[in-house]
């Protein structure tokens, strides 16, 4: 790829994704894959006016070595200084990019019951903290094509062609070809008039049917609302968390959904692949699972913490959305939700209730946001899906036909 398309695509991420603003710290994550672009990435946070910008590294062989040799007891504590990061980065709101590039299976193999004890007692850390930002700060994910990533999409091309197209996929479905900038600004238009149709109909229940199987009616919040596009700090920051994001999501109300439900894309967990698997929920808990590949690996998700095998996202995306029309399975949630209708497992999103800025955690909670160490984005759409709401007069609305929207 050219310089000049790639240096657009980062000043994308800094000043339209994060929205970086004039004195604020930039956290950046990304791993070892594209240090190259980071280097970019950074020049232009700074240009946009960070006053300061960090970049925490991250490689999955590391991950492998680290799990493999460190006792659980070790991969679970958490030093002073880590803590003292973390108080430090809530009352800054430090603006938090993170850039993708990890391959479908980069884990595999890992000992995982002893990952995932690591991976929840970090959470379990972290999440006191995140509470209190949520909603209040800037952040981005985007991504960038790690070579094994590249080689997984495109398997029947040599490495530097499978990036290079890996690059050419990302951009496009990315809105970063040409003025991403104009392209994000009409795009973002176009789903907040969606998501405007969704609230006018003051929606309480979703019900999902497909050829497939899929049967599931999933309750919602009363008042609560759709989302999409940009998201608005209270500080009246304007920032898009995905890059790409073709979705208007909710959060649905936690302890309510009933049926079952068919994936019908993989799911890309912890450096490993989860394959044709579906969910029964019952009294709004995923209470049977069952997988085709790493269905334990599915498990240990709905036993992450009381609350991860109930529902914190619906989202909905027609099958004629850029993504689902390049053709490509890019093995990455970030590109695969936005291709398909997707639910999440676990923690549910605040900024969805009206005022939620001035309501404490447990005051959400209580009005049904799922309150979970995770979230895990699953996609569930098809050219079969059709989605009926159900209004809080009792009425029966179309919502998706055949995989599109019923409306417009």
């Amino acid at each position: 790829m050219k310089k000049k398309e790639l240096r657009a695509y980062a000043r994308l991420i800094a000043r339209t994704g994060a929205a970086v603003q004039s004195g604020q710290e930039v956290l950046i994550y990304a791993s070892l894959d594209q240090i190259q672009f980071v280097e970019w990435l950074t020049e232009e946070c700074y240009l946009a006016g960070a006053r300061k910008v960090i970049v925490e590294w991250s490689h999955d062989a590391l991950t492998l070595l680290h799990t493999r040799y460190q006792s659980v007891e070790e991969l679970c504590r958490h030093e002073d200084w880590e803590l003292s990061r973390l108080a430090h980065i809530r009352d800054e709101l430090s603006v938090h990019i993170y850039l993708e590039s990890s391959g479908p299976d980069a884990l595999a193999g890992i000992d995982q019951e002893k990952y995932n004890r690591s991976v929840q007692a970090w959470r379990a850390i972290r999440k006191p903290y995140r509470d209190v930002m949520d909603g209040r700060y800037q952040w981005c994910i985007a991504a960038v094509p790690g070579r094994e990533w590249a080689r997984r999409v495109f398997p029947g091309c040599k490495t530097k062609k499978a990036v290079k197209k890996l690059w050419k996929a990302i951009l496009s479905a990315s809105r970063a070809i040409g003025d991403g900038e104009k392209n994000w600004q009409e795009h973002d238009a176009a789903l907040k008039a969606r998501c405007d149709w969704l609230n006018s109909l003051q929606l309480r229940a979703l019900h999902y049917t497909a050829d497939n199987g899929t049967d599931l009616t999933v309750g919602l919040i009363p008042g609560c609302r759709f989302n999409g596009g940009s998201d608005t700090t209270p500080a009246g920051v304007t920032f898009e968390a995905n890059i790409p994001s073709e979705e208007c999501f909710t959060s649905p109300r936690a302890g309510e959904a009933e049926g079952i439900v068919y994936a019908t894309k993989p799911l890309s967990y912890q450096g490993q692949l989860i394959e044709d698997f579906s969910l029964r929920f019952e009294g709004g808990r995923a209470v049977e699972a069952h997988a085709a590949k790493n269905e334990e690996l599915l498990r240990s998700i709905l036993e992450m913490d009381e609350n991860a095998a109930r529902l914190g996202e619906a989202a909905l995306i027609p099958v004629e959305s850029p993504i689902s029309r390049s053709g490509l399975l890019f093995y990455s949630t970030l590109f695969d939700e936005n291709a398909s209708c997707h639910l999440a497992l676990g923690d549910g999103f605040d900024e969805c209730v009206p005022g939620f800025e001035n309501m404490s955690h447990q005051q959400l909670c209580d009005m049904g946001i799922n309150d979970s160490l995770i979230h895990v984005d699953f996609m569930i759409g098809c050219e079969s899906m059709c989605i009926d709401g159900v209004t809080e007069s009792g009425e029966t609305v179309a919502i998706f036909r055949r995989g599109s929207w019923a409306e417009g």
